[in-house]
């Protein structure tokens, strides 16, 4: 979390993996039940929650516990509906659309890990010598 100051507005994107028990339409609603003093917009993916950092973070925790392993936020640097941002008044995809699409793609793969952890040994390369990496680059350069 970024550093508290005074009045702190912070922006989050709530995306539903592919995998959700809930969809877009539920998740708006059961924000809306929270009851808290925030801006909700829903989207294709999820919703946009903007207010207080403290609140907008205790939505999240709230929110999460209805699917732990298929929800997830990211930080997103405007509110809803701001013209700089906003599809509406761009008339076209808002950057940072396709790579959302890309990270959507991903989503099964980290719920699967965050419900079946497992530990892995990743080996650390070995170094190669300097005449080993001139050789390799004399050869790529024919």
């Amino acid at each position: 979390m970024s550093p508290k100051t005074e009045n702190s507005e912070v922006t989050r994107m709530i995306i539903l993996g592919p995998s959700s028990n809930i969809n877009p339409a539920e998740l708006v609603q059961k924000l809306h039940m929270l009851e808290l003093p925030l801006t909700i917009k829903s989207t294709c993916y999820g919703a946009i929650i903007h207010g207080d950092e403290d609140v907008v973070m205790d939505a999240v925790k709230r929110i999460r516990e209805l699917d732990p392993f298929n929800i997830f936020t990211k930080d997103r640097g405007f509110p809803p509906g701001d013209p700089r941002r906003c599809r509406a008044k761009r008339g076209a995809a808002r950057e940072g659309f396709h790579q959302l699409e890309k990270e959507y793609e991903l989503l099964d793969c980290l719920r699967e890990a965050f419900e079946h952890p497992r530990k892995v040994h990743v080996e650390k390369p070995k170094q190669i010598s300097p005449d080993l990496f001139k050789k390799i680059i004399k050869e790529a350069e024919k």
